[in-house]
């Protein structure tokens, strides 16, 4: 039943790549249904009411309405079916198999649902569906535009959609390759959509390249698996024995070719400049899912099929989360582009993810599976999260960018006046992100911080130094991720329009268009103040790939959390929300309703320089200085600073422009090296094209007589 649950989701997916396919064919449809109902008028006549219907469907206007929400519907469909998939798998063991007719004669595509991918189809399956609210209005501006065809667009979300899936549904290293080349290359067609813009296509560019290089990884590191069991399956592939050096090849491959994927610092390059580029509801699939179907890779690479892991792998991935974890957040402190800034968050929030993971191979392979199982868990559960409050921010970029087509937080200000309803559901995304209880994203890193509190039971002492130092660089990490989200928040929606877009924007009309971030708010709220039923759920995940038990985590009820014990640390969501209702109704009547604090309103004092404007509130660049200072040597930063004088001797001032630029240091330190290298050797190697035949039959026959001299 689960697994035609799991095919009835990738239907979905692909029949509305295929709908999306007839939006610009009216005309062919139209003379198909009418020589179609010429052929069956004998055998099967057609009420009046239906051949009207149909005439009906196939008017413009309705052809384009219905067009623009039926792929949307059958992605919806595709969401809602993800998310049964993952509630039955949570709730018990109901794993299933099959075999299917397709791929080589000699090699069938083997698919399986288990716990595992049965969790991930439910961190999928929710943001879909909000996504599936929020198209059709967003798409709306694509519709008449020929440079922007809205078949396009709508045929590679569903493949794109589709190849998640199968990754999930994987159960040989060949489909699940497959479907990881299915993924990439659907999602490069839609970074390319706005090709006309150079960015979009630099961009499109780099993304597909370094996939291709990713992918490359993952396929050497199944090669290592393959090349010792004999077989291609998962099955297979689980019975493998590995010395400690191939075993370690294996793992090394995976985490470049996932962390690839994953934006992984220093290999993240391609996501600050991809996820900008793509439409906002494909960066919100991007940014919230598709980086979580590379944890699932990694996840079932490293758990689920190498038969033994070292604590020296969990330092290599401890390191790497904690490095990108704190670089993100300080590289997205300086972005004044609000989806750029967005997507560097997503190498933080990946980074928490894998310093989790860092935690659960350390304790695993040192003899602690429960400590292991605690850090899994937190990995885990913040995959969940992090797919919820990030696919709402971007969804709330993509509102902001539909009504007002600016995205640049220097132009923003005072839309919590203009746009109320999306700045109460942008705020409930901010605050989720920055860790803030009682909401979502402060449960799993609360547990990834008690995760690395147990560092005093290892016996190495250099484990237990490392692991705080990593603790206390999330630490950083969430007070900066807090600062970053405060900017946002206020500089965007607070204060003062600093544009005339902004000036003069309104709500969105679309009721769709704030139904998904909605959804997405309600269930961090609620994923938030009561995260028991979920991390239940995750602990039979856990169970189940390891054989670990995980300790009682509501040993006080289901009212608390409880990680490792009662005694230690605890955490009640929901008494910490009646805190928090209580002391506000208390401040809105000592403030409102009692005798007490009378508050006086009056104008703000403006220094004398005769009302307040836009000019004098804090800029995004201003508001961040103080860390851009602080933290120079992380970023290489150019600065301007014009000053414009009315007298000869230049000593009076009368306007200062100030310019900065932030740039990622990983550029000038690995790609662009790298890049130069290879334009210098491309250049020596093309010297051998001479243009002259002979000359190339010269290399054949020396080539041919080479292989000829090897093979004897």
């Amino acid at each position: 039943m689960i697994l035609y649950l799991a095919y009835l989701s990738l239907l979905a997916a692909l029949l509305s790549a295929g709908v999306s396919l007839l939006t610009d064919r009216r005309e062919y449809l139209s003379c198909g249904i009418k020589r179609l109902r010429a052929r069956t008028a004998g055998w099967l006549p057609l009420s009046g009411k239906t051949v009207a219907w149909l005439d009906r469907c196939l008017e413009p206007d309705f052809y384009a309405l219905l067009l623009r929400h039926l792929p949307f519907v059958l992605l919806g469909i595709s969401g809602v079916a993800a998310v049964l998939v993952g509630a039955v798998e949570l709730s018990g063991d109901f794993s299933a198999s099959a075999t299917l007719p397709l791929g080589l004669p000699w090699l069938h595509w083997h698919v399986r649902i288990d716990a595992l991918s049965g969790f991930f189809f439910c961190v999928l399956g929710l943001p879909l569906v909000a996504v599936s609210l929020f198209g059709p209005g967003y798409v709306r501006e694509f519709e008449d535009s020929k440079a922007h065809a809205l078949a396009i667009l709508g045929f590679f979300t569903g493949l794109f959609v589709a190849g998640m899936e199968m990754v999930l549904l994987a159960d040989d290293a060949f489909f699940f390759m497959i479907a990881w080349e299915w993924m990439s290359v659907a999602s490069y067609f839609l970074v390319a959509y706005h090709h006309e813009q150079s960015a979009s296509r630099r961009a499109s560019f780099l993304y597909l390249l370094m996939a291709e290089i990713g992918a490359l990884c993952i396929i050497l590191g199944f090669g290592v698996l393959v090349a010792f069991s004999g077989g291609f399956t998962f099955d297979a592939l689980r019975e493998v024995q590995l010395t400690p050096l191939w075993a370690s090849a294996a793992f090394v491959l995976a985490l470049l070719g996932f962390g690839m994927k994953a934006g992984l610092v220093p290999i993240h390059a391609w996501l600050p400049e991809a996820h900008p580029a793509a439409p906002s509801h494909i960066s919100a699939l991007m940014s919230g899912v598709m980086l979580k179907i590379a944890v699932y890779g990694f996840l079932r690479f490293i758990w689920d099929l190498l038969p033994e892991m070292f604590w020296e792998w969990g330092v290599l991935v401890l390191v790497t989360g904690a490095s990108s974890a704190i670089l993100g957040i300080l590289y997205a402190l300086q972005q004044q582009n609000l989806k750029r800034l967005l997507a560097y968050s997503s190498v933080e929030n990946i980074g928490i993810i894998f310093t989790s993971l860092g935690l659960a191979i350390i304790f695993f392979s040192t003899g602690y599976p429960q400590f292991g199982a605690l850090g899994l868990l937190a990995g885990l559960l913040h995959c969940f999260n992090h797919a919820l409050f990030k696919t709402l921010l971007f969804l709330g970029a993509g509102c902001v960018l539909h009504q007002t087509h600016e995205i640049n937080l220097e132009k923003m200000g005072g839309l919590i006046h203009r746009m109320p309803k999306l700045a109460a559901l942008f705020l409930v995304g901010t605050l989720s992100i920055s860790a803030l209880p009682p909401l979502n994203g402060f449960v799993s890193e609360w547990l990834t911080l008690q995760a690395a509190l147990q560092a005093t039971h290892l016996e190495s002492g250099v484990l237990r130094s490392l692991i705080p130092t990593a603790a206390a660089v999330l630490a950083l990490t969430g007070a900066l991720g807090v600062a970053c989200f405060v900017k946002v928040y206020g500089v965007a929606f607070l204060g003062l329009p600093r544009s005339l877009h902004i000036a003069h924007a309104h709500e969105v009309n679309d009721m769709g268009m704030l139904a998904g971030p909605a959804l997405l708010a309600l269930c961090c709220v609620l994923f938030g103040v009561f995260p028991t039923p979920l991390i239940d759920g995750i602990r039979g995940v856990i169970e189940k790939l390891t054989g670990a038990v995980l300790p009682n985590v509501t040993a006080l009820g289901w009212l608390w959390v409880t990680p490792v014990d009662a005694k230690m640390a605890s955490y009640s969501p929901i008494l910490v929300l009646i805190s928090l209702l209580v002391a506000g109704a208390l401040c809105y009547y000592l403030l409102h309703r009692g005798n007490y604090f009378k508050p006086r309103r009056a104008e703000p004092w403006d220094c004398g320089f005769g009302g307040l404007n836009a000019r004098m509130q804090y800029t995004s660049g201003a508001f961040s200085m103080p860390v851009r200072r602080i933290f120079n040597p992380v970023y290489k930063i150019s600065e301007t600073l014009d000053a414009q004088t009315e007298d000869p001797e230049h000593w009076r001032v009368t306007a200062l422009k100030y310019q900065f630029q932030v740039e990622d240091k990983s550029w000038y330190a690995l790609y662009q090296p790298t890049g130069q290298a290879v334009t210098h050797l491309a250049r020596r190697l093309g010297r051998i094209q001479t243009g002259s035949i002979r000359t190339y039959l010269g290399y054949s026959f020396v080539t041919l007589i080479f292989l000829l001299w090897v093979i004897s």
